[in-house]
């Protein structure tokens, strides 16, 4: 397979609008879901941001290779695109980014595309093909560098191995029985570990970092002379696996890995644990600590943690990843549960409250199915993207005492934040213990005075005071007047505009979940508010380029169809490359139209109890055909706002 069989040109942004690293992410993924590659650019966000909370895909030399492997993915892609300008994408070398491949790999594909994006990764280190790509001005000027490159390095490899072959039968021509024996004591010198290392590779999708790191050790091994035996732990599993006489033979044992790789066969080596990173950035640095046996040795019972990479993010940005963790865990719970609930309301008002099928649905999805789980688990995986796997029970525990107490949401929400930070405490509390007694610290020490701890607060401090906050709440908004109540549908259906699925968007949405989870399913009020902002800039988008075409390019109108059906289904971020190109119209427009939809919601007192589906789910409201409607009217005005404003393509300076 060719590397242009996974970069189609229909993907290519040749000139990348975003400035910042998640707005560059957003227009990436916006094209891979114009293009109809992924069928939820939801999720695929959220696997991106995962991966990139774990260290930075800004692999540095210009480049970012963000990626990430996921259900969300119909076809395996890589989306090449670049910024003339640069963008900071916290990249390892500090410098802005140029170039980006954006990399889709669906779960459960076969390993072909994993070779070929293994091959993508090993031209990405070679410099002088880095100055030809950034040459590029077409996407065929792309494709065409890159089917020359491969087919280059494939005929290298040819020629490399020809010329080994012919090599080795001349060599077995000429020797002599003398030379042949002499030839057999250097080998077997070689053999017992006088210049051999072996190396281990992995990153947490196994798709590019992995691939990167195993070529740029062996080449750095070749130039220094040095023997070298690489693993991958890549997408598939592990590539290349070291044997037993390998490892017992090495010198000393190179681990890049940001993931946890199989240790205990290293017994007794020498074993330097570096990120991946180190092995792009520093092949050179690990090579000759290996053979220098500078490196600590490792004693597989000793229960040794990962070594971390250091890659620090702000407070802010740490707080958001672990939200969303304990969010987009909880957010299966509240979609089943709460659309079999919202079923389970409309049946009963056919069939009766004591209709079997009723008594069941709410059965399942009501407080004894999965509503119940909201809370806990929603708690237990904040806790457990901050402490670790020893902070989920007591998270989950603590979220549990919040659901009891009725502190709800908020209490889930502190109870999770409570848990992961006690487990850090303990953590830091017991690192003095003899490492004899490490083995004490996951199974009794942690779980134990964690859920003490957590357990304690909670039941104390915590839950009368977010118990307390959380009903007062719910209290305010089941009796805010008319006004307030557009108020605050204007504001929270603007938000879900003002960066399609960054932030602002996650607040609104996330305050939404929140009284609906609170709630017990009874108050979809602020659901039907975001739901309907939400759908909004999509469907302006495309009737705006249904109606105004002369003001939009070919290709912007062929988008423009997609939006239809991601408008319809709730997927705001298919409005995403329109606002990155022109973002003053689109955006203004689209929040004006998204505040309006909101604000009718709640002046038409909408309620849609289920917190996900666009139109799928609008015959579970209250007042379907008003949700539709304000939803309808919201699209118009900002299609109408965004189709006088915007200048025709030919009056464009």
């Amino acid at each position: 397979m060719k590397i242009t069989d996974l970069m189609i040109r229909e993907t290519m942004i040749m000139d990348l609008k975003a400035t910042s690293k998640e707005a560059a992410i957003d227009e990436l993924i916006a094209s891979l879901t114009a293009s109809g590659r992924i069928n939820d650019p939801v999720l695929f966000k959220e696997m991106i941001l995962k991966r990139e909370a774990e260290s930075s895909t800004g692999i540095g030399g210009g480049i970012a290779m963000p990626h990430a492997k996921t259900k969300a993915v119909n076809e395996p892609t890589v989306v090449f695109a670049k910024s003339n300008q640069g963008i900071d994408f916290a990249a390892l070398d500090g410098e802005p980014a140029h170039l980006f491949f954006m990399i889709a790999a669906p779960e459960g594909a076969g390993n072909t595309h994993l070779r070929t994006l293994a091959a993508l990764s090993k031209l990405l280190i070679d410099a002088e093909f880095i100055g030809q790509l950034m040459e590029t001005r077409t996407p065929d000027e792309v494709t065409a560098l890159f089917d020359s490159k491969q087919a280059e390095a494939a005929a290298k490899a040819e020629q490399a191995k020809a010329e080994e072959a012919k090599a080795e039968q001349a060599k077995a021509e000429k020797a002599t029985a003398s030379q042949a024996k002499k030839a057999e004591k250097e080998h077997a010198d070689m053999n017992e570990g006088n210049d051999l290392i072996v190396a281990v590779t992995a990153c947490p999708t196994g798709i590019a970092h992995t691939f990167m790191a195993e070529d740029a050790l062996i080449k750095k091994a070749q130039e220094l002379g040095v023997n070298i035996r690489v693993e991958t732990n890549g997408s598939e599993g592990a590539g290349n696996v070291l044997t037993e006489d390998e490892i017992r033979r090495a010198k000393g044992v190179i681990i890049a890995a940001d993931k946890k790789v199989e240790m205990a066969r290293f017994d007794g080596k020498p074993v330097l644990q570096r990120p991946v990173s180190d092995g792009i950035r520093k092949p050179e640095e690990l090579i000759r600590k290996a053979l220098a046996g500078d490196a600590p040795i490792y004693h597989s019972s000793g229960g040794a943690e990962a070594q971390e990479d250091g890659e620090k993010s702000g407070i802010g940005s740490k707080i958001y990843k672990d939200l969303m963790n304990g969010i987009s865990h909880m957010l299966p719970f509240v979609v089943g549960g709460g659309i079999l609930l919202a079923v389970s309301f409309l049946l009963e008002q056919l069939a009766g409250a004591d209709h079997p099928l009723v008594q069941l649905l709410q059965t399942i999805g009501g407080g004894e199915g999965a509503f119940h789980f909201l809370i806990p688990v929603l708690a237990g995986f904040i806790a457990i993207s901050i402490g670790d796997r020893p902070a989920l029970m007591p998270g989950m525990v603590g979220g549990l005492i919040a659901l009891n107490s009725s502190s709800g949401f908020l209490g889930g929400l502190a109870a999770g934040f409570l848990a992961g930070y006690v487990v850090i405490l303990l953590r830091k509390w017991f690192a003095g213990l003899p490492r004899a007694l490490d083995g004490l610290k996951p199974i009794l020490l942690y779980p134990v005075l964690g859920l003490l701890i957590t357990g304690t607060i909670m039941f104390y401090l915590f839950s009368p005071l977010f118990s307390w906050l959380n009903l007062g709440m719910v209290d305010i908004l089941n009796n805010l007047g008319t006004a307030n109540a557009v108020i605050l549908g204007l504001v929270l259906g603007g938000m879900m505009s003002i960066d399609m699925g960054g932030p602002f968007n996650k607040a609104a949405y996330t305050f939404a979940i929140g009284v609906f989870a609170s709630s017990g399913n009874t108050n979809g009020a602020m659901m039907a508010a975001v739901m309907a902002g939400g759908m909004v800039p999509p469907l302006a988008i495309a009737l705006a380029t249904t109606f105004f075409k002369p003001k939009f390019t070919e290709q912007e109108r062929k988008s423009g169809i997609t939006n239809y059906v991601m408008g319809l289904s709730f997927i705001t971020e298919g409005a995403i490359p329109f606002a990155a190109a022109d973002p003053l119209r689109v955006l203004t427009s689209c929040i004006l139209g998204s505040a309006v939809a909101g604000g009718l919601t709640q002046l038409w007192s909408i309620n849609v109890p289920a917190p996900h589906g666009g139109i799928f789910v609008a015959a579970l409201a209250n007042h379907a055909m008003l949700f539709l409607l304000a939803v309808a009217i919201g699209a118009v005005i900002s299609a109408m706002l965004l189709g006088v404003w915007k200048k025709p393509l030919e009056s464009k300076s």
